[in-house]
């Protein structure tokens, strides 16, 4: 009988297995080095089929939702705030990560080689009832803490994360400056499809890593750079006259401001590169 028991809940988590999947995600995070007190949490969605995975900002997909159903009706709407712009996209057949992102008011489509080396440690503990195993890695510039669970032999997890024998429950860098913890998980019956907005006239731009790097940087270096020329002349609503050119400068300082308060980015290293090139000017 007990035989019997343990075949059946094989089985029938197999089959729970081939349905696609749905983890909902805590991503708490830590964007100013200098003051580690204001954490930051979105809630974020990974969504897993037989070939791909998807993760990104439940409040941007519901954001995107809803442009894309009003726009329908020919309303037009405002976005609902967000923190996340990026969204990873896993190739589980192939282990091919790409990413689509915002820089300044250009989107871009990146593909990034991402190789983990992942030492398995003899720690365990338990997640959502499920027992998990810890392991470590570098990326990006950081040592990685992660748990594990083999009972869900799905090998993804949160962001850019994937590889080990089992779905990752939990994830933290080495400072506690970046955290994801697994909230929920629920079957879903289809493939997952990111709702594309039509309203979208720019595109995307498919670039390779290094090259969206480099725009990266330029934009910590002068945000407001995609702004001249598009700004014109115009008095405010007390009737005081400005140009173009001053309200730019204007923008570029409170950007700039807002960018040095974002120096602990998950993938720190990209920083690192952006200290190297201003050291040799």
């Amino acid at each position: 009988m007990k035989l019997y028991l343990n075949f059946l809940f094989i089985f029938c988590f197999g089959l729970s297995l081939a349905q696609n999947k749905e983890f909902t995600c805590e991503y708490q995070f830590i964007s100013d080095s200098t003051n580690r007190k204001d954490v930051s949490t979105e809630i974020m969605i990974l969504n897993i089929d037989k070939e791909k995975s998807h993760y990104y900002s439940f409040d941007k997909y519901i954001s995107d939702s809803t442009i894309i159903a009003e726009t329908k009706k020919n309303v037009m709407v405002m976005p609902l705030p967000y923190k996340i712009v990026e969204m990873d996209i896993k190739d589980l057949k192939n282990k091919k990560i790409s990413f689509e992102t915002k820089v300044g008011d250009a989107k871009y489509t990146v593909d990034q080689d991402v190789k983990l080396k992942w030492n398995l440690l003899n720690e365990f503990d338990e997640i959502l009832n499920y027992k998990v195993q810890k392991a470590t890695t570098e990326f990006g510039g950081r040592t990685w803490f992660a748990w594990f669970a083999k009972d869900i032999p799905i090998q993804d997890g949160p962001y850019k994360f994937y590889g080990l024998p089992g779905l990752i429950l939990k994830i933290e860098d080495k400072t506690s400056s970046h955290k994801f913890v697994l909230k929920g998980i629920k079957n879903t019956k289809e493939p997952f499809e990111y709702p594309e907005r039509k309203d979208d006239y720019f595109g995307k731009a498919k670039v390779d890593y290094s090259a969206y790097v480099k725009v990266y940087l330029q934009h910590r270096i002068d945000p407001a750079a995609h702004l001249t020329g598009r700004i014109p002349d115009q008095r405010d609503s007390e009737g005081n006259f400005r140009t173009g050119d001053q309200i730019i400068r204007e923008q570029r300082k409170m950007m700039l401001e807002k960018i040095s308060k974002d120096n602990n980015i998950i993938e720190i290293d990209i920083l690192k590169r952006e200290s190297e090139s201003k050291s040799k000017k």
